[in-house]
């Protein structure tokens, strides 16, 4: 017994001291910041029942919606590419095809009606100072305005790929690819970085890439950060809870609100799990195997023992 004791002495305080490293100091060295469950309660309500008819002859028409977006699940192709657009906005604006399922309403309905107070960058745009957000908002159709909103969402929302048929990579895509480069998954602000069979190919794409990161920084203040291994180095909790509202993190930052249910959270966590530890779910199972096999051979050793000094105890 007296051997389990000493495993157990050992065991004991070298997990107290793993938690004192680890866990104990990152949560004493980073501000801890819990989720709001992604409810949006600063934003208003949807009160009208949407018409996603009438709200696809806004977002073609009155709402102006495909000047800037484009919507492939519509055949509406984008009117820039995504270096001009970054040009001309700051940032490449998303293709809506997904924005139904990725975003939360609530968030759609003030983003429409006022993008700035939605995205929680009014200390960066102030319409006072003459600093006007990129995107225009909505000031209605001529009738019931939160009416119009509320048929714009449930168009965007008929069109989307229901919760099963969206994919982390779609989620991650909509939610923060414009901003954010994974060189892990070969993702760039751009889109995904094909295979070129010609260099001069190759030449033309990085450009095309520099210019808009050229915009992105002017936008941003500073070039977003590569999300390749921001899952290990920040965990799941801070990265959720900062893209839920980043103004709980960095007063002033100039990362916007995205807006994402938390189902479509969970998808941008589950995509950035794969991309910054891809032999993820490999390697817990080895690790669980590992741990049969100790515990089996901890039992192997103890009665090996017992029977060797059998006759001396």
């Amino acid at each position: 017994m007296k051997e389990l004791f000493i495993l157990g002495v050992v065991t004991t305080f070298t997990l107290i001291t793993y938690y004192l490293v680890e866990p104990f100091a990152h949560h004493q060295m980073h501000k801890h910041v819990e989720s709001e469950g992604f409810a949006y309660k600063d934003l208003p309500a949807l009160t009208k029942k949407g018409d996603a008819t009438r709200g696809k002859d806004l977002v073609m028409g009155a709402g102006a919606c495909t000047g800037c977006h484009a919507i492939k699940a519509a055949g509406i192709e984008p009117s820039m590419d995504p270096a001009t657009a970054a040009a001309s906005y700051g940032v490449n604006p998303p293709d809506l095809s997904n924005a139904g399922a990725v975003y939360s309403p609530k968030f759609l309905n003030d983003l429409i009606k006022n993008p700035a107070h939605a995205l929680m960058v009014e200390h960066k745009f102030d319409p006072a100072k003459g600093k006007m957000h990129p995107m225009a908002q909505f000031y209605g159709a001529g009738g019931d305005m939160d009416q119009e909103v509320a048929d714009m969402i449930a168009y965007l929302q008929s069109i989307a790929p229901k919760a099963e048929e969206l994919t982390p990579k779609m989620a991650f895509e909509t939610a923060c690819g414009r901003c954010h480069a994974v060189h892990y998954e070969n993702w760039t602000q751009i889109g995904e970085k094909p295979k070129f069979k010609k260099k001069q190919d190759e030449l033309a794409f990085e450009i095309n890439l520099a210019n808009y990161q050229d915009s992105l920084k002017a936008y941003m203040g500073k070039l977003p950060p590569d999300l390749s291994m921001y899952i290990r180095s920040r965990g799941e909790h801070y990265i959720s809870t900062f893209v839920e509202n980043p103004q709980n993190y960095l007063k002033g930052t100039a990362m916007p609100r995205v807006g994402v249910t938390a189902e479509s959270a969970e998808k941008v966590i589950e995509y950035l799990e794969d991309a910054g530890d891809a032999k993820r779910h490999e390697r817990a199972e080895v690790g669980m195997n590992v741990m049969i096999y100790m515990i089996f051979f901890i039992i192997a050793a103890v009665l090996w023992k017992k029977e060797v000094w059998r006759d001396l105890h």
